[in-house]
């Protein structure tokens, strides 16, 4: 069973089979359509409605304002050892909730927000500025990697290498104590540094960041916005900056730096774990098509998390096919479309945090089956 209860055997895809072996997803081109499948998703399930996205909007944020006044206003007042306790509680908390809202500014990016393109890059850029995330940037990123996901040569982020470009020192790194560490770094600083260097992102001729509108990442006529982007992210420092002074630098590491160290964490968790998986192909340009590239993704069960984080962990390939659907809708359209999906849906009910693990253990490279005529078809592997 799934950590929410759901049995993978009746979710289809990635099916354990008989002596643990992970059966693989389908490789071939799907014998259907993507206007087949629209087709299949009741008419609403495309339609933004504003009031409603507001209103989980606003939902999420009177939690987090619920959170942060307990925090500053009850946990002070408790005696010791019970602010020990309290701390995390908020932590994990305001930083689920957070994540929500993550989630909301991604369905701006994604003109999933509402029917009007200025309203949802405004909230888009007011709420990931807030989460330190350079909006537009992300937003254009995001979109070529929906445009290219499953490719080996143009996909934007989580691009698996080859066993012939991994690092001499991963041999010495798959182990149990240095594959704890190296989570646990990624989880941490792994959403900065993609952002700041590009790490885990497609390689680029030069260097690429986020926060350079004139960097290869982006095109001539996106540079502007990029750019707003830096002036949103350079305008909550300074709001920060202004925080650090009235309250303390502690104040601010305790009710907002650790929560956002959470919300990175779990953007990380979460879109490693849709894209990395034993079940799941890559292709280089000889077999890459979009509809097959769009499959290879994995649903996953995160229990009562997959409401907090608006169905973005238990929706994702219906996500990846139908992007401009609101959140509020996909898990309908998951459903409508899974008879005709078959084997080429994958979910995978593992709970994440030993999803997380397997996959950090299990998908170190990829390389093509030497006993396959499909070279350009590659697979997880981990044996050096």
């Amino acid at each position: 069973m799934g950590a929410g209860g759901r049995s993978l055997e009746s979710q289809g895809g990635a099916k354990i089979e008989g002596g643990g072996a992970i059966r693989r997803a389908p490789k071939s081109k799907p014998p259907f359509t993507l206007g087949q499948l629209k087709q299949a998703i009741p008419p609403h399930c495309f339609q933004r409605s504003l009031f409603k996205s507001f209103t989980y909007l606003v939902y999420d944020l009177i939690l987090a304002s619920c959170f942060y006044l307990s925090a500053s206003y009850i946990i002070p007042t408790l005696p010791y050892p019970y602010p020990l306790l309290a701390w995390p509680i908020y932590w994990a908390l305001q930083g689920c909730v957070l994540t929500g809202v993550w989630v909301i500014a991604h369905e701006c990016g994604h003109h999933a927000f509402s029917d009007y393109q200025k309203i949802d890059d405004t909230v888009g850029l007011i709420l990931h500025s807030f989460l330190l995330v350079p909006y537009f940037s992300w937003k254009y990123s995001h979109r070529r990697h929906h445009s290219n996901t499953g490719s080996l040569d143009k996909d934007e982020v989580f691009v698996p290498k080859p066993k012939s470009k991994i690092s001499w020192y991963s041999t010495y790194m798959n182990n149990p104590p240095a594959r704890l560490v190296s989570l646990i770094v990624t989880l941490v600083l792994g959403w900065p540094m993609y952002l700041i260097f590009n790490a885990s992102g497609r390689p680029y001729d030069r260097f690429a960041s986020h926060y350079d509108p004139r960097g290869p990442i982006f095109s001539t006529r996106e540079r502007a916005q990029v750019f707003i982007s830096d002036l949103g992210l350079l305008g909550m420092l300074f709001l920060l900056y202004r925080v650090v002074v009235a309250k303390g630098l502690s104040w601010l590491v305790c009710m907002y730096g650790i929560p956002l160290i959470i919300v990175n964490g779990f953007l990380v968790t979460i879109t490693y774990l849709q894209h990395t998986h034993p079940a799941l192909p890559h292709y280089d340009s000889s077999e890459w098509e979009w509809l097959k590239g769009a499959l290879a993704t994995m649903d996953r069960d995160y229990g009562v998390l997959n409401k907090v984080f608006h169905n973005i962990t238990d929706t994702h390939v219906a996500h990846h096919l139908f992007s401009t659907m609101p959140h509020y809708h996909a898990m309908e359209a998951t459903k409508a479309i899974k008879p005709i999906l078959g084997e080429y849906y994958q979910f995978d009910g593992m709970p994440f945090y030993k999803a997380l693990w397997r996959e950090a253990k299990e998908c170190l490279y990829v390389e093509p089956d030497e006993d396959s005529h499909e070279k350009g078809v590659f697979w997880y592997k981990n044996k050096f």
